[in-house]
């Protein structure tokens, strides 16, 4: 049986912060030749999750891609010494909570909107190639901001409604780093809520004010996110990129490739180009064109 983890890589960007990536491997797929979430969403654009670690506790945040992904994640925190275990999920999708099942025996924290969400789609991800079944459910809900400890560490859960209504962001208050789950990614934020994307931006604009010096998506560049990750300027870009889509959604013109659209932010360093989202960009244009805007 071949192992799906076999390409993860850990990193270790701040002392007990450690990062699970996997993807953007070229020419490998994991699942099949054919069409399917894994292959051509997950480990295609690349997707980290990660643990804070402070002695013998853990706090997961994300079960990653897969159940081999989940256990090598389980199996490098014993490793370490790791007796406890908690859960964080950053919201439904599938990429996010794929490997709940290897921590069914811990705690798995969530908004209860991700509950919902997770309740509501269970058929979907039971069903879309490949399938998450048995679906593991969180078991201690929130509903906007949640304190914690790990160990000495502290921790809060926040929500902001960015690519997915049950957005919930990891905040380390001390050392002013933000675990951002897919709310921003490198090199475009991937649109699933076309009619809500004033009210992304509303948040992003939210986000933006917090004092934050370092953030640790969960889709973007190895190399940077293994340097200590981004600053505050991939919320800017994510914001540029939401409102220059807006603007040009009703005017019938040729949409600009990715590489031209972003050339601003990428001149800048913001984000980075990777052109497996070129194919993001275009989808991400045809939804916006397509959707009723709320306010």
């Amino acid at each position: 049986m071949s192992d799906l983890a076999a390409t993860l890589r850990v990193l270790e960007p701040y002392p007990g912060i450690f990062t699970y990536y996997d993807g953007r491997i070229d020419g490998k797929r994991l699942h099949s030749e054919g069409p399917n979430w894994l292959d051509d969403g997950a480990f295609s654009l690349g997707t980290a999750s990660y643990a804070i670690v402070d002695g013998a506790e853990a706090l997961v945040y994300d079960t990653h891609m897969s159940l081999d992904h989940a256990r090598a994640i389980r199996a490098h925190l014993t490793g370490r010494g790791v007796t406890q275990i908690r859960v964080v999920l950053s919201h439904w999708h599938n990429d996010h909570v794929a490997g709940n099942a290897v921590f069914a025996d811990c705690e798995i924290i969530a908004l209860r909107l991700t509950a919902d969400l997770l309740q509501s789609h269970r058929d979907e991800l039971a069903t879309q190639p490949p399938a998450i079944s048995p679906l593991v459910m969180p078991n201690r809900l929130f509903e906007h901001e949640l304190h914690l400890t790990v160990g000495q560490r502290q921790v809060e859960l926040h929500h902001f409604q960015i690519h997915s209504a049950d957005g919930n962001v990891m905040w380390l208050p001390d050392q002013h780093i933000l675990l951002a789950g897919d709310t921003v990614e490198d090199t475009v934020t991937y649109i699933c809520e076309p009619e809500e994307a004033g009210r992304h931006l509303r948040e992003l604009d939210r986000l933006g004010h917090w004092p934050i010096d370092r953030i640790l998506p969960n889709h973007g560049d190895l190399d940077r996110i293994a340097a200590g990750g981004y600053d505050q300027s991939l919320i800017g870009a994510t914001k540029a990129y939401l409102r220059r889509l807006l603007d040009v959604r009703g005017t019938g013109e040729e949409l600009l490739s990715l590489r031209e659209f972003v050339a601003p932010e990428l001149a800048s360093g913001a984000i980075i180009y990777f052109a497996p989202y070129e194919v993001v960009h275009a989808q991400n244009m045809s939804l916006l064109r397509a959707a009723t805007l709320k306010e």
